[in-house]
């Protein structure tokens, strides 16, 4: 075992994504966590087998691994990492964050109970709450994303709050612990997903929220080269977490999960630049002649700049706006940029565009799509690790051709 660092709780995001709380001493004293390519684990003879089976019913543990599908050792070492980033007692890792999202929902909701859902949550989790959680006899609820709204939303069957802040696309940001207080004093669970936020610029646990999630594909990743997701939270929760993702089956490979770690390496460097970056370009497209609006919780513009400021130490690299123009100009902006792929995501090292009704809201009708705000000329960016300069430098070209 490497010596135990003497008070690794002060260490900021930067360096818990590098070295986590409690240095584990790799096989072959390698300094990266090595992939452990395999399916199941060996017992020496029946008395291992008996043993391990009889500390597990217990509550203990005499080795970790057994067999995949419960867990890796790779993926247990990013698991250590990740909680150690986001301040939380325990982790457990998914193959995306979409199988985080709805397995942690599933875990904790009831029969004939009640979900409340913030109403600018992601595309695909709203679908699952209006189109899916219906079969399982649960009832749920769309509230604005305040504190206000949501407390006006509870029914007497309400067990659980589930919200993002920011949120996609307009980064709607909560007033955590306005949600908290109102959480606790209705004896109501809290989950987030805090995927647009990261660890870096906020920490939900510390703000009294019982479950964070994030969509490690983005910025805990990094580098577009992956899928994953992530549930942290007390060891109490996230082992009843982890009891249904076992069970589902929901696992990332050991190739991801070393992907994931090494990503966290250099969590804190990408975010301040994507910090930067973000600033950046939403003051230059505010300013420009033909944007009609821009959302980015850094501008004093933003409805929410006063709780973002108050709780985040940085706002990504996420910016959104309406280009003045109809969908044939917004089409012409994002075919003539250079720098910026025409994709979904977002917090990895390349930029990326997305025309969001025509990319995420494509199969929905015209007049839903206006009634949630997604006009043929909104736009969100999420930029990526090139030069600030470089990027601001492109949109202006791509803006001045239309």
């Amino acid at each position: 075992m490497s010596k135990k660092p003497s008070n690794p709780k002060n260490w900021k995001a930067a360096t818990l994504g590098i070295h986590g709380i409690d240095r584990v001493e790799h096989a072959h004293y390698a300094v990266s966590t090595p992939i452990a390519h395999t399916s199941n684990y060996y017992f020496n003879n029946t008395q291992e087998v008996y043993d391990f089976m009889k500390a597990k019913s217990e509550g203990r543990v005499i080795r970790e691994h057994e067999y995949g599908r419960y867990g890796n050792p790779t993926q247990t070492e990013c698991e250590r990492k990740l909680a150690a980033v986001e301040g939380a007692e325990r982790a457990v890792l998914f193959s995306t964050g979409m199988a985080a999202v709805i397995l942690t929902i599933m875990t904790f909701m009831r029969r004939d109970g009640h979900i409340i859902f913030t109403s600018d949550c992601y595309r695909q989790t709203r679908d699952f709450a209006a189109n899916l959680l219906a079969e399982f006899g649960i009832k749920v609820s769309m509230a604005d994303p305040t504190a206000e709204a949501i407390e006006k939303a509870i029914q007497p069957n309400t067990n659980i709050i589930f919200t993002e802040s920011p949120t996609n696309p307009y980064l709607r940001c909560l007033d955590l612990p306005a949600v908290v207080k109102v959480a606790k004093k209705h004896n109501v669970m809290t989950i987030i997903d805090a995927t647009l936020a990261t660890p870096y610029n906020i920490r939900p646990l510390d703000l009294g929220v019982d479950v964070v999630i994030h969509s490690a594909t983005k910025y805990l990743g990094g580098h577009n080269d992956l899928l994953a997701g992530v549930a942290l939270g007390s060891d109490k929760l996230v082992n009843d977490i982890y009891r249904m993702q076992r069970m589902i089956g929901a696992t990332p490979g050991p190739l991801t999960a070393f992907l994931l770690e090494r990503g966290l390496k250099t969590f804190g460097l990408r975010m301040k630049h994507h910090n930067e970056a973000g600033m950046a370009v939403a003051k230059m497209l505010e300013g420009h002649p033909k944007i009609e609006k821009v959302w980015y919780p850094g501008l004093d513009s933003h409805p929410d700049r006063a709780i973002a400021k108050a709780q985040m130490k940085g706002f990504g690299s996420v910016v959104t706006f309406l280009l003045k123009g109809d969908d044939a100009k917004t089409r012409k902006f994002i075919d003539n940029l250079e720098l910026f792929l025409i994709t979904p995501s977002l917090g990895g090292s390349e930029s990326l565009v997305t025309q969001m009704w025509m990319m995420s809201f494509f199969d929905y009708p015209e007049d839903y799509r206006k009634k949630i705000g997604m006009s043929d000329n909104l736009v969100r960016l999420a930029l990526g690790l090139e030069d600030v300069d470089d990027l601001i430098t492109d949109l202006q070209q791509a803006l001045e051709k239309i």
